[in-house]
């Protein structure tokens, strides 16, 4: 008979969630020197095109100023140029360069597109189940109101995203 709380192993099945989010982004970082948020920005702009901060920003559930970073970032390191628009030159684009494309073929499938894959295959009930059960948790651990990206990554927040003590 199992006599360890219920409470330990719901602490546990967290904690292998943070560890296997962390380890995926060493893997991702290791494979391709890139940040998972990289990988993202990247795969927006081979998916989308010659594209705008707005359209990579609202693809990838990052706020532009974080696409901007991640872009000066890309840029520093030759995977992405920005080019203007050839039918408004007030509109900058990202495009990637041959190194990028090469950079992203060698990166792996990240973390949440296998459990979107996964997830997607359980019935409806399945899925309302753990999204319940996640935002009960979520709530019991005053995390209802942390802004957070529907990606899975382990990354320093920025400054601004810590809540303060009261």
């Amino acid at each position: 008979m199992n006599t360890t709380p219920y409470w330990q192993e719901v602490l546990v099945s967290l904690r292998r969630i943070i560890r296997a989010t962390d380890m995926q982004s060493k893997r991702i970082m290791k494979t391709c020197g890139l940040t998972i948020p990289q990988v993202m920005v990247l795969r927006a702009i081979a998916t989308l095109g010659d594209v705008t901060v707005k359209r990579i920003s609202d693809d990838v559930s990052l706020s532009q100023a974080t696409v901007t970073t991640i872009l000066n970032r890309l840029e520093d390191r030759k995977f992405v140029e920005r080019v203007r628009s050839i039918k408004d030159r007030r509109i900058v684009n990202a495009r990637l360069t041959e190194s990028g494309k090469a950079t992203l073929t060698s990166a792996p499938p990240l973390l949440h597109e296998e459990f979107i894959n996964r997830f997607e295959s359980l019935d409806d009930q399945g899925k309302i189940k753990i999204l319940s059960s996640l935002q009960q948790v979520a709530t019991m651990m005053d995390a209802e109101s942390i802004d957070a990206a529907p990606l899975l990554d382990i990354a320093a927040p920025a400054k601004d995203s810590i809540p303060e003590e009261k």
